[in-house]
């Protein structure tokens, strides 16, 4: 193909001495003596060469400017199938790339430093850029102008003690500004120490004894407490408030975060501050009360109950009722429950806050952690709630024990011994479920809800809310039938699985149906058995063929009686018929 047009075509130059141009060559498909010609000529000398150009990723060519200023430049690219040209005019004081600045060092305080390096003055009046990278990244630009000088420098304010950061220069020409020329070699600088900044966030855990009291102090860094440098000790000072006397104090090397003193029962104020190789930090103050002041947050501490908290996505969120009394709230809980002494940990929140969600990377499922909330002003805290909840409740690992079983013809009363409900249980325990189904079939209780095991599987389900609970009635059972039964605890994470430790029952008969068929069958039949045993004494009491006058109510009349035998008076009835009996004995009656 014939050549492409030079793309990118310009000239610059570093010294004022000498230009070169540069541009980006075409592809033509064509090697060895095809290779297309470059030929750099000056318009006013079209026939004369500036210079020879050669090429690899970027063509370039340079020859020496003299004292002539205004150029008009033309490179030519030719090869066997064609020609073409391009045209850049320009005036070299406008066209000043300069070189990179080099022999950068510097010197620092503990908020300023200062760059130093050497540049060649050629005559060209250049400004400067500092590039100043912060320790998160951040990039600061700073400009500076040109100073009279073969030395130069700049000083950038307003840095962090003891961080390091990392500056490089660069420059430009101060009038009719073409480019920008390299960056220097990076340096990298840490300021000088400062004195600490802030207050450290200290905390304590009091623990009566023997004529005073075992105070543990813990204290770290806070976002706020700036170190400026490295930390080499920390001074733990105590003081009574009421008599005077002279302070304590105790030191301890940076590895430390914790210790433990002790005072008597007067008040007490406690500080504690940090220190690098220049000075200390603000001091840190916590005041103790006096023993009888402060009893209710020492000595009375059972008196409050705790309060149950629940875990959520973020940790375990804490709660409480504010007070506008107080300054700031502080919560303060153990990672590792289970060891003694604990890692003591404690979170401040403001004095408009009511609740926090404490997170930490210890926290595991089925643990259950104590939290105590505790109000702070002028450096006294008094303890309001205490909390205990679980990041996630897990299933109880034991089950209740029943160990009485009450049984009628159509329920069966469990009882179990009270739930011990430690520290040691994985959750809370909500209450029982208590599982029955018959051996044969499949339960459908009235009351209870159907507990799915498998296709072919299921039981009845009761369900008690009440962890105090300790026994329980199950109605509606069928006369001696076998039913299996069992008791389970739940907490906020379920309960435990498999659904085992089945006791097996047998439902007595039927104690008042048996008593009803006994009086409706067996006694009448019975009743029958004898009447036909005694048929004819039966006949004679009830029906006799002739009946007994003595059995008659009619002759039921006191004063008419012969020989002890009851007398019918005649006109007491009317007979229907009336015959004589020819016999001689009522004749003579």
């Amino acid at each position: 193909e014939p050549p492409d047009t030079p793309k990118d075509f310009s000239c610059q130059t570093q010294d004022m001495k000498r230009v070169t141009c540069t541009w980006t060559e075409g592809e033509t498909y064509l090697y060895g003596q095809n290779l297309p010609r470059y030929t750099l000529s000056n318009t006013s000398s079209p026939k004369m060469a500036l210079c020879e150009a050669s090429c690899s990723k970027q063509c370039s060519c340079s020859w020496d400017i003299g004292h002539q200023r205004i150029w008009n430049v033309t490179v030519t690219v030719e090869n066997p199938l064609g020609k073409k040209t391009a045209t850049d005019v320009f005036d070299v004081k406008h066209r000043i790339y300069p070189t990179a600045p080099l022999q950068i060092w510097e010197d620092s305080t503990d908020t300023e430093i200062t760059l130093h390096w050497n540049y060649e003055k050629n005559g060209i009046e250049l400004f400067w850029q500092t590039q100043v990278l912060q320790p998160d990244g951040e990039v600061e630009l700073h400009n500076s102008s040109d100073v009279d000088s073969r030395h130069k420098r700049v000083t950038v304010r307003g840095l962090q003690p003891y961080t390091e950061y990392t500056a490089r220069v660069r420059c430009g020409a101060a009038k009719h500004f073409w480019r920008w020329s390299e960056w220097s070699q990076p340096l990298t600088i840490r300021t000088k120490e400062g004195t600490p900044s802030g207050k450290l966030d200290i905390w304590r855990e009091i623990t009566p004894v023997l004529g005073g009291r075992n105070v543990t102090l813990f204290w770290k860094e806070t976002p706020s407490f700036q170190a400026n440098g490295k930390i080499i000790s920390y001074e733990v000072t105590w003081e009574k408030l009421e008599d005077g006397s002279k302070p304590e104090s105790i030191s301890f090397s940076s590895v430390y975060n914790s210790t433990r003193i002790f005072i008597d029962n007067h008040s007490c104020r406690i500080s504690v501050t940090a220190k690098n190789n220049v000075n200390f930090s603000l001091p840190s103050v916590l005041i103790i009360s006096g023993a009888p002041d402060n009893s209710r947050t020492i000595f009375s501490t059972e008196e409050l109950k705790e309060g149950q908290v629940n875990g959520t996505d973020d940790g375990i969120l804490i709660s409480w009722e504010p007070r506008s009394i107080y300054d700031s709230y502080i919560i303060d809980w153990c990672n590792f429950p289970r060891l003694q002494p604990c890692d003591l940990q404690w979170k401040r929140s403001g004095p408009n806050t009511s609740s926090a969600v404490i997170s930490s990377a210890a926290f595991v499922p089925g643990v259950r952690y104590k939290f105590r909330v505790y109000g702070s002003v002028a450096n006294k805290a008094f303890l309001l709630e205490k909390k205990i909840g679980y990041l996630r409740e897990l299933p109880p690992r034991f089950d209740p024990i029943v160990r009485k079983v009450d049984l009628t013809y159509n329920s069966v009363t469990l009882s179990w011994d009270s739930y011990l409900t430690n520290e040691s249980e994985p959750g809370f325990v909500r209450g029982f479920h208590i599982y029955v189904s018959p051996i044969q079939g499949n339960c459908n209780l009235k009351g209870s809800k159907k507990h799915i095991i498998s296709a072919d599987s299921e039981l009845c389900k009761y369900t008690i809310e009440n962890p105090e609970e300790k026994s329980y009635t199950v109605e509606h059972l069928m006369p001696n039938t076998q039913y299996k039964i069992a008791v389970k605890a739940f907490t906020g994470g379920g309960e435990k699985t498999p659904i085992d430790g089945f006791r097996y029952i047998d439902t007595p008969y039927n104690s008042n149906m048996l008593y009803f068929v006994f009086l409706l069958v067996i006694v009448p039949t019975l009743v029958a058995a004898i009447c036909h045993w005694k048929m004819k004494w039966v006949k004679e009491c009830c029906c006799p063929v002739i009946p007994s006058p003595n059995k008659s109510k009619v002759l039921s009349f006191k004063e008419y009686k012969l020989d002890s035998e009851k007398v019918l008076k005649i006109n007491d009835c009317i007979p229907d018929m009336l015959a004589t009996d020819s016999n001689a004995e009522p004749q003579k009656l």
